[in-house]
């Protein structure tokens, strides 16, 4: 009688480890598909009205996109489509794309122009991160809104260029994120979407995210301003050449007078008039009138005084 209970005792554990080897064996066989990701930077709206998305979580458009949901996006991480085989267009609809037309994340699919964004210059290089948890094969394929793109209007596969502007294989997850350096088309201006898809090769998942940026207009000392047609260049102002002086001064600046009032200006273009005295050709610098003046100054006096010491002696 007493080893009966020992017996139930062993067939249910039995029945229990017969129960729990193929929902263990479940689990592990999912395991790999549990590696989720989605872009950070530029950020995804799925990760920035996340609980992680810090700031950028309580913007008006990530509140509206909550409320819409009816949930938060506690797994910003998980928007996937299992076997979508590259049949995207076909699978996930118009409308529908940044919630990969998962109702989970239906709130995504707001037509707005305040989701938050990140700034990116026109044909600029851009490092995309884009955070994992475990490395899987596969290929990134990146997608920008075409020029005359809408945010007011939901976003179809019509918004996006047929073949992506950037494409990677296989990068490598270090510190957590995939990080792939590519690109950015150099004709987009204002909002865009930044759409990404991941087509995993190690699991049947696809992953797709939906990243606001926006190109500001040119930018020119600090100021953006938004180049016109209309605008003309002013005329390039008349640079007057300033009057020079002769290097050898004048017969009067030479004597030590006061020279002569300047000339009268000859026009705002017009160089005032070259100075009176002849510049001569002497070494010195003085000028061949001046020494001949002083040579007959000179016989002057020295004949005078001769006449007055003969006038004297007499």
């Amino acid at each position: 009688m007493s080893r009966m209970p020992w017996k139930s005792s062993h067939r249910v554990a039995a029945l229990a480890a017969a129960v729990a080897v193929p929902s263990l064996l479940t689990v592990w066989a999912a395991g790999p598909a549990a590696a989720h990701g989605a872009p950070t930077d530029p950020v995804s709206r799925v990760y920035a009205c996340s609980p992680e998305g810090g700031a950028a979580s309580r913007s008006a458009a990530c509140r509206a996109a909550v409320a819409a949901n009816g949930a938060p996006f506690t797994a910003w991480d998980n928007l996937r489509i299992a076997n979508v085989n590259g049949r995207d267009r076909q699978v996930v609809p118009d409308g529908g794309l940044c919630s990969g037309g998962l109702p989970a994340y239906r709130g995504l699919d707001l037509a707005r122009s305040d989701w938050p964004s990140t700034r990116l210059a026109p044909g600029a290089t851009l490092t995309m991160r884009y955070a994992s948890t475990i490395p899987h094969t596969g290929t990134f394929q990146l997608y920008l809104t075409k020029p005359g793109y809408d945010p007011a209007k939901p976003l179809k596969w019509s918004d996006l260029p047929d073949r992506p502007f950037a494409e990677v294989k296989d990068p490598a997850l270090t510190n957590g994120a995939y990080r792939m350096t590519v690109r950015l088309p150099s004709d987009r201006s204002g909002r865009h979407v930044l759409y990404t898809v991941w087509r995993n090769t190690s699991t049947p998942d696809t992953y797709y995210s939906c990243s606001d940026v926006v190109f500001p207009a040119e930018e020119r000392g600090g100021a953006a301003v938004t180049p016109s047609s209309s605008a003309k260049p002013s005329a390039k102002p008349t640079k007057k050449a300033p009057a020079t002086r002769s290097p050898t001064p004048s017969a009067s600046e030479a004597a030590g007078r006061t020279p002569s009032a300047a000339p009268r200006a000859q026009g705002a273009d017009t160089p005032a008039a070259a100075p009176v005295a002849s510049t001569g050709t002497s070494g010195t610098g003085a000028s061949a009138p001046l020494l001949a003046g002083g040579a007959a100054a000179v016989l002057v006096l020295t004949g005078g005084a001769a006449l007055a010491l003969r006038l004297r002696r007499k």
